[in-house]
């Protein structure tokens, strides 16, 4: 084999070839380092001399099929200039690691089109290995992502698994990546945030969540000067959470028969925007028979509709009025759970039209959170949370699909 041949396919220059090896299937090429190319790993120098030897063992890029393996023995030199005794730098690999560069970014290569256990089948390797591979790349990518250049954000939890698991996750809205991830919610999740955000200077001019008390006494707290938007998403959430439990309440206060079976089952058509009502299962039909029933659900489900004008108009002056009106026909309405929720958005109202402000929310996080699902589809599940948390920071430059 040439040296030329080691070099391109291998990464290894300075190095002589001596003999090939077949060993139980795997193919072994042997190597070694002229003693003129001695140097000391700590300061660099030639002036150096030869105490012994260690043989070391590299797995490298497959033959193949065949597993490949660069055997070669690393000397162990005394240096004249820093009177130390140390073995050679391999640079074609890491201390203390049993494979190359170029097996790292082959190993790399395969990760991005398969799965971990699939890459490390494929190379005859552990699957810890590969997982190591990958933790130490994503680290060194995305381990301390910088923060001085955040102009919007948004914070928002999201649901890792069973047992109120969630993490934290802050995203630049301006270029998409998530610059951090802490564990649980609420104020404490985001104390190692705020200390980093300081540290760089970074000046945030808008920040987008929702209307968690937590949330808003932590931006007044560590950020008074950016514009605090209200995600205009989770205010439709939160009205549909409160729109479910008083058709509940209704169904519940029904004698007759008859009419809590045209009420069942319309949790989802009262929660549809009236453009996705399917026709075709009589979907409009249903809907209008179980509000002409009760006066008050269609109070409170055009009330509904209402709300999204809010957020729909052309400047910020006629969204106030706008949502004036609607807090005025929602106290008027005597339903308790409108004047209930018209007192909510009312203590919210500047965080709300602040979407005038500036146009952000919380919604790519969303994508966020269902490439999240779909990367714990694809792994089974994530164990080591440090793992996890640097797939996470790393989500903008990944593409996930499950395929078969």
């Amino acid at each position: 084999m040439s040296t030329s041949l080691l070099y391109h396919m291998f990464g290894i220059r300075g190095y002589e070839y001596r003999r090939t090896d077949f060993i139980e299937g795997r193919v072994c090429f042997s190597i070694e380092q002229p003693r003129e190319r001695y140097r000391c790993s700590e300061c660099g120098s030639a002036g150096v001399h030869a105490q012994g030897h260690k043989e070391r063992f590299l797995q490298t890029v497959p033959i193949g099929l065949k597993p490949t393996f660069i055997c070669l023995k690393v000397a162990r030199v005394i240096c004249f200039h820093c009177e130390h005794t140390r073995q050679v730098k391999v640079p074609f690999a890491d201390p203390r690691r049993t494979y190359t560069h170029t097996f790292e970014r082959y190993a790399l290569e395969l990760s991005k089109c398969t799965t971990i256990q699939d890459a490390a089948g494929h190379l005859g390797v552990s699957w810890d290995i590969i997982k190591d591979i990958q933790q130490r790349n994503l680290h060194r990518r995305f381990g301390k992502p910088k923060l001085k250049n955040l102009k919007e954000i948004a914070i928002d939890e999201i649901a890792i698994g069973k047992g109120h698991a969630y993490f934290t996750v802050v995203l630049d809205l301006r270029s998409g990546a998530v610059v951090y991830v802490g564990d649980g919610k609420g104020v404490a999740a985001l104390t190692a945030f705020w200390k980093r955000l300081r540290a760089s200077r970074a000046k945030v001019q808008a920040v987008a969540t929702d209307m968690s008390k937590a949330y808003i006494r932590a931006v007044r707290d560590h950020l008074p000067k950016a514009v605090h938007v209200f995600d205009h998403f989770h205010v439709l959430k939160l009205f549909n959470e409160k729109l479910t439990a008083f058709r509940r309440e209704l169904y519940r206060e029904l004698t007759d028969e008859g009419q809590r079976q045209v009420l069942k089952g319309t949790r989802w058509l009262l929660l549809k925007n009236p453009e996705n009502l399917d026709p075709r299962r009589n979907e409009q039909q249903r809907l209008e028979d179980a509000l002409t029933l009760n006066t008050p659900l269609t109070v409170a489900y055009y009330l509904k509709e209402d709300l999204r004008q809010i957020w729909q108009q052309k400047d910020k002056a006629t969204a106030r009025l706008v949502f004036q009106d609607w807090i005025r026909r929602a106290d008027v309405s005597g339903i308790r759970m409108l004047q209930q929720f018209a007192r909510t958005l009312e203590e919210h109202r500047h965080g709300i039209l602040a979407y005038y402000d500036y146009r952000i929310s919380t919604g790519p996080l969303e994508g966020i959170n269902n490439k999240i699902k779909t990367m714990k589809r694809q792994a089974y599940g994530f164990r080591d949370k440090e793992f996890f948390k640097l797939k996470i920071l790393g989500l903008h430059q990944t593409k996930y699909a499950l395929v078969g």
